[in-house]
Formats: structure tokens, sequence, C-alpha cells
């Protein structure tokens, strides 16, 4: 079992920044990939960021170029560090891992460890 808890989110203006963590705790392995979803009210979760233990990422679209992820193995965090946020990024946000990963997936099918979420609202 792996054990995850974001942490970081909250309220704020359009054009601002908030940065979003994740801690794993747990049976980690060394060779994993997480993932960023985020879930509005009435919409269905959508992959946001995907990473690999070895640094690979993947930015969807609708983020790129405003939020960068990082990632701590040593500390097994990963943090999403989001710029520029519109009211449109509003949702809750979730991080999500598997282990034993060698391609990073994009469903969160994929991903069987979740945390509880975190809230982010942007007001315009």
């Amino acid at each position: 079992q792996v054990q995850l808890v974001e942490s970081g989110g909250g309220s704020v203006q359009g054009g601002g920044s908030l940065r979003l963590s994740c801690v794993a705790s747990g049976y980690t392995t060394n060779t994993y990939c997480m993932g960023w979803f985020r879930q509005a009210p009435g919409k269905e979760r959508e992959g946001v960021i995907f990473i690999s233990s070895h640094g690979a990422a993947i930015y969807s679209d609708s983020v790129k170029g405003r939020f960068t992820v990082s990632q701590d193995n040593a500390k097994n965090t990963l943090t999403l560090l989001m710029n520029s946020l519109k009211p449109e990024d509003t949702a809750m946000y979730y991080c999500a891992y598997r282990g034993f990963c060698f391609t990073i997936p994009q469903s969160s099918n994929e991903y069987p460890y979740w945390g509880q979420g975190t809230q982010v609202t942007v007001s315009s």
C-alpha cells in the first residue's frame, strides 16, 4: 500500500500562483510514475501532469508553460508549481501513484493509489 497526502491548495486571484505538494509513504518503489489530476464540479477527472521517477514529464496542453512539476525522490515528494492561474484551473487536485512503472500512463485507471485531494480556487 502507498499513502499519498496532498497539501498547498487554497484560493487565489487570477494570475496568481500556488504550490501543491504530494508526499508518498508506505510501499514506494524506486521506479514509479506519478500524476497530478484535477476534477472540477460536473466535469470528468483530467490529467494535468505526469512524471516518472527518472524525471521525464508530460504536461497537458491546458497547463503547459504555466505549471511546473518537480520531484524529490529522497523525500518521496512531488511538487506542482502553478503560475498564471486562471479561473478554469479551479478544481480539486489529486496526486496519483503507480509503482514499478516504466512507461508513463496518462489514464487515471492506470494509477492504483490516490491522495485525498486539495482544493484550488481561482477567482477572476
